[in-house]
């Protein structure tokens, strides 16, 4: 009886330990976009000022990006982004969550693709999409999260003035990069 008892109350301890220990949150974080146009090339970078959680047991994975914090190379252009395209004061951030289709099984040091589908909002407009993302196990016990993704500016609202049409690209390829840690 005692060794039912003892067994229980380990269960009991060590469980919630352990399903803690599959929730990752965002220690590091780096987001891109590249826009190829005709006229000019335009490339803007977003480091650790995502917030996201990812949670291995159950495949759900959550981000949530402000969008002021993208750097451009110019002030002018991230002006223009931020007042005129992204209207950040009206829409501050941009979020997905989804769900990794395929079980989370991976080993020490191992890198796999997986399939996330989910919501991505971005201007104010919420849209199904589906992408491929790596996923590494890291010697520390972090994850490390790579994917890319393209966004169609039409459909998420963003209009393109016709006098700069030929400087910006109606698709813009979006490079994300984040490393979890286990959460506290």
């Amino acid at each position: 009886m005692k060794k039912y008892i003892s067994t229980a109350l380990s269960l009991v301890l060590v469980l919630p330990l352990a399903l803690m220990a599959q929730q990752f949150s965002a220690k590091e974080s780096k987001i891109s976009f590249f826009s190829e146009a005709p006229l000019e090339n335009i490339e803007a970078v977003s480091t650790n000022a995502s917030r996201s959680i990812l949670d291995v047991g159950k495949g759900q994975i959550a981000v949530s990006m402000p969008i002021k914090s993208f750097v451009f190379p110019n002030s002018l252009m991230q002006e223009h982004f931020n007042e005129s395209y992204l209207e950040s004061d009206k829409f501050p951030t941009s979020t997905f969550a989804g769900t990794i289709v395929e079980p989370i099984r991976l080993k020490t040091g191992e890198r796999l693709m997986y399939t996330v589908r989910g919501k991505l909002t971005l201007h104010g407009v919420t849209r199904e999409m589906e992408t491929k993302a790596i996923l590494q196990l890291n010697a520390d016990g972090t994850y490390t999260g790579t994917s890319k993704l393209r966004v169609k500016l039409a459909d998420y609202n963003i209009k393109i003035p016709s006098i700069v049409v030929k400087n910006i690209a109606e698709e813009i390829d979006v490079n994300i990069l984040i490393v979890y840690q286990p959460t506290k």
